[in-house]
């Protein structure tokens, strides 16, 4: 198969939906030889700040001269973002080839894979014949059945947990905490970022369930130059820190200081030139947490803020927080099949807003400061449109 044909085949396997469960994966790595397990792992699930953590312990730990794996989702743009090695996107041959022989492997089974378990195994043998010495994985979805849960780490990382997901994770903080927990490992370190106490509790008690120590990292990192914008990266830096430590891996704090300062992560309170602002929040944790994050930079100035969302999110709440910074929104369509209808959003939005059938004629209609928001699949579009790779 070309690298087209390949990746066209793995979209095609988004017919078979979300599959929660490891069955399938646990069947792929065997049938490609387990190449996962010499590798060291750094496992990071939650809802909100994942790809930052994971973004930041992989400029840390490359800065101190480690050979680095990451596998992080959504993508942007290109799919090939997803999984890199020393900061560089898998290779083209390297996907058509390992995509061709999972389709070979798989072609046969009853129940086959879904997307996410194919990325997964892809982005494992990827990271094993490129010899990984550490590799940053990043959860999909909840955790405990999330396909990157069939490795074992060598700390588990948990970020902020809010109500996402709820239609697979839960109806409470406490019932998608539990799923998130779930990478926790019998005697393996775990560290936490500050928990809403109901979450809190459910970490605790799995930690001290399977005997591991837990950590929460309570401090922010004010030691030096931080390379995302916003207060909570702070926090976020500070949890990248404390995962590290907890690991037992020695990293000098130049390295550190290093990664920190180097670590770029597109989409998250994104700036591009004096206009743009492109943050993909999808939940209103994370939309309270840019409320926030605008008002320390831009104080009460407004924006016209274009704004997508998926149909399973709360974006009615969503766009109440946003609200107080919206001169008027700008309502368009993402690129997704569970995308909700502009219309839809437009009965939830209590301020001056118009609709667009697309993020290029919203993009031409703003004008002034502009907030791209309420969806990463957004975000990546609007990144496209403004010739920019992410």
């Amino acid at each position: 198969m070309t690298y087209e044909e390949s990746l066209g085949w793995l979209y095609s396997t988004q017919q078979f939906g979300i599959k929660l469960g490891l069955d399938n994966i646990r069947r792929l790595l065997k049938a490609l030889g387990d190449p996962h397990g010499h590798l060291s792992f750094l496992h990071v699930a939650g809802t909100n700040g994942k790809g930052s953590v994971c973004a930041m312990l992989e400029a840390i730990l490359r800065a101190a001269d480690h050979k680095t794996g990451l596998y992080t989702s959504p993508h942007l743009i290109d799919f090939r973002e997803r999984i890199r090695v020393g900061g560089n996107k898998i290779p083209r041959e390297a996907t058509s080839r390992g995509l061709e022989n999972l389709r070979r492997l798989a072609a046969s089974w009853d129940h086959s894979p879904t997307f996410f378990e194919f990325a997964t195994a892809l982005a494992l043998q990827h990271f094993a014949e490129s010899d990984c010495e550490f590799v940053v994985l990043e959860t999909g979805m909840g955790g405990r059945l999330d396909a990157t849960n069939a490795v074992m780490p060598v700390v588990s990382v948990i970020t902020p947990i809010a109500l996402d997901h709820t239609r697979w994770l839960g109806k409470t903080v406490a019932e998608v905490a539990w799923e998130k927990a779930g990478i926790i490992k019998p005697s393996v370190p775990v560290v936490s970022a500050p928990q809403d106490p109901a979450a809190a509790e459910v970490i605790v008690r799995r930690a001290e369930e399977l005997g591991c120590s837990l950590t929460f990292a309570e401090a922010v990192w004010d030691s030096a130059e931080l390379g995302l914008r916003g207060r909570h990266q702070k926090g976020n830096a500070a949890l990248a820190i404390a995962s590290l430590r907890a690991a037992g891996l020695d990293i000098s704090d130049n390295a550190i200081a290093q990664g920190l300062r180097d670590v770029r992560w597109p989409g998250r309170f994104q700036m591009i030139g004096e206009r743009f602002v492109l943050d993909g929040c999808h939940n209103p944790h994370a939309a309270e947490q840019l409320l926030l994050n605008w008002r320390d930079l831009f104080g009460t100035e407004q924006a016209d803020v274009i704004f997508g969302a998926l149909g399973d999110k709360d974006y009615s709440t969503m766009l109440e927080i946003l609200a107080p910074i919206s001169r008027e929104v700008l309502l368009v369509p993402v690129r997704s099949e569970r995308a909700a209808a502009p219309e839809i959003l437009a009965s939830a939005c209590r301020v001056p807003h118009r609709i667009f059938a697309h993020a290029r004629e919203a993009l031409e209609a703003s004008h002034g400061k502009t907030l791209i928001t309420g969806s990463l699949f957004l975000v990546g579009e609007v990144l496209e449109l403004l010739g920019l790779e992410p």
